[in-house]
């Protein structure tokens, strides 16, 4: 079969022969793949970089998507740790990871969301104490799961949704209730609930400001880490955990238990099939996938590959 390969970490996958895959345990299943998100994730587990990289190679990137088994029924699904991704022409998925879709689903819109979606869905539903009306800071918002996060807050009853970047034309429209440049994040002190998909140094200034500057120091902040696009350590300053009642902690694979993150999968999914969120994807041709690795450093859309 064709697919996307890895053979180096520091080059892009190439479309090229790849051995046809088997089902091999009582719950795994060979699937058509007909749509797989290229997802930051899957940019990081391509290059070696993602903490859960085991440095084999070479290795199909890819981490869920959207295909179709022998029984004909469409599934979303998502993948453990494997060598054989969703950028294929076929993979093998553990049925006890999937979610069946109702025919006609758009599964362009399914495979670009739904890994994005997780990252705020299950941080709030999972790792925060989130209650309807506590007022959300996301920062971050102009990416496509920070977007997301907004929809996906607001969704779940959030009183206020304050959307923070660098890009002010673009902040504008990702429907929050307010919006703030990242440097003037003191102005939306008064949140419960950080969802920070930026981390590095503006995180820590972001933190030392919302910290020093809440109304109520005793009121609880949970400041959730989902993403690093701005670095992965942040020198957080002491004068932060000492001003304010802070819980830092983070959302992800591992701190969510993989029955966490599947139970969540069905609800998540229907709120996209049922066209709940605003999504920008663009397909792809698998056979394209240089040119897609290129391009989705440079877009604000979810290119989706297809075979």
């Amino acid at each position: 079969m064709k697919a996307a390969v890895v053979s180096a970490f520091d080059v892009p996958p190439r479309y090229q022969d790849f051995p046809d895959p088997t089902a091999t345990g009582p719950d795994e299943l060979v699937v058509d793949v007909l749509a797989a998100g290229l997802h930051p994730r899957v940019r990081s587990q391509a290059n070696g970089s993602h903490y859960t990289s085991t440095g084999e190679l070479p290795l199909v990137p890819g981490v869920d998507g959207v295909g179709r088994g022998p029984d004909g029924r469409l599934r979303y699904f998502v993948l453990p740790e494997t060598a054989l991704g969703s950028m294929a022409e076929r993979t093998v998925i553990d049925v006890r990871r999937s979610v069946v879709l109702p025919e006609g689903s758009d599964v362009l819109a399914v495979a670009a969301a739904m890994n994005p979606a997780m990252s705020s869905w299950v941080a709030l539903r999972r790792r925060a104490e989130f209650q309807p009306g506590q007022d959300v800071l996301v920062l971050g918002a102009t990416g496509n799961a920070g977007r997301l996060a907004v929809q996906i807050a607001k969704l779940l009853g959030a009183g206020r949704v304050v959307a923070a970047g660098r890009d002010e034309a673009r902040l504008s429209a990702v429907g929050a209730s307010e919006t703030v440049p990242l440097d003037r994040v003191a102005e939306a002190a008064d949140v419960d609930v950080v969802l920070d998909y930026v981390w590095g140094e503006p995180t820590a200034a972001a933190m030392a400001a919302v910290a020093t500057h809440r109304a109520d120091r005793g009121k609880p902040l949970t400041w959730i880490e989902i993403g690093s696009v701005a670095g992965p350590t942040a020198a957080i300053p002491s004068a932060a955990l000492r001003a304010a009642r802070l819980r830092i902690i983070g959302s992800g694979q591992g701190s969510v238990t993989p029955r966490d993150i599947i139970a969540e999968l069905p609800p998540l999914a229907e709120e996209i099939t049922r066209g709940t969120f605003e999504i920008n994807a663009r397909p792809v041709a698998l056979s394209d996938v240089e040119q897609a690795w290129a391009e989705s450093t440079r877009t604000t859309e979810r290119l989706v590959l297809t075979p």
